[in-house]
């Protein structure tokens, strides 16, 4: 059975923060666990840089070439469309593209069959915030009771972090 993280984040998340994601990606690769993100410059491109074997990551692009990245998972089902239009709050002021781009946050949470939840999100977020397309992607993780970590939380991100990995190891 395969394990499915999800590792998403800002454009704009700061240097520091980006390091940290890119070994945390190495280490959970290390612990079988795949991951799903897009392919985005910032924390999408950092997690996935974290990941030395291509068949431990999911990477779902908003259109095929997106960003330079080969991932092939770039098709977006009419599902997929739907189901980001009942997580966005503002879907009908939204360009095609941003509904590309909101629609394949669907798969990074579910995967590709829109029915296979990642075991948790790591992000982050301006002040911790679900804000943008990671915004998109937190809404759809808490209707799916998929735990969030967000790093820009730094008080306690980390020490909640290990905690839930030790009890999810156990089980």
């Amino acid at each position: 059975m395969s394990y499915y993280y999800t590792g998403i984040g800002s454009r704009k998340t700061p240097q520091g923060v980006l390091n940290t994601m890119t070994i945390l990606a190495s280490n959970l690769e290390l612990t079988g666990l795949i991951l799903r993100s897009g392919g985005a410059d910032g924390a999408d491109s950092a997690f996935e840089a974290g990941v030395k074997d291509s068949a431990n990551k999911s990477i779902f692009l908003p259109w095929k070439g997106f960003n330079k990245n080969p991932s092939e998972h770039y098709t977006i089902s009419p599902e997929a469309y739907e189901m980001a239009e009942h997580y966005h709050p503002a879907w009908n002021r939204c360009s095609f593209a941003a509904r590309q781009f909101h629609a394949r946050n669907c798969y990074q949470v579910l995967g590709l069959n829109l029915a296979t939840p990642s075991q948790f999100i790591v992000c982050w977020t301006p002040d911790g915030k679900h804000v943008g397309g990671t915004g998109q992607a937190l809404r759809i993780a808490t209707d799916h009771n998929i735990p969030i970590f967000n790093m820009a939380h730094t008080a306690s991100w980390e020490s909640s972090f290990d905690h839930f990995m030790m009890d999810w190891r156990t089980q």
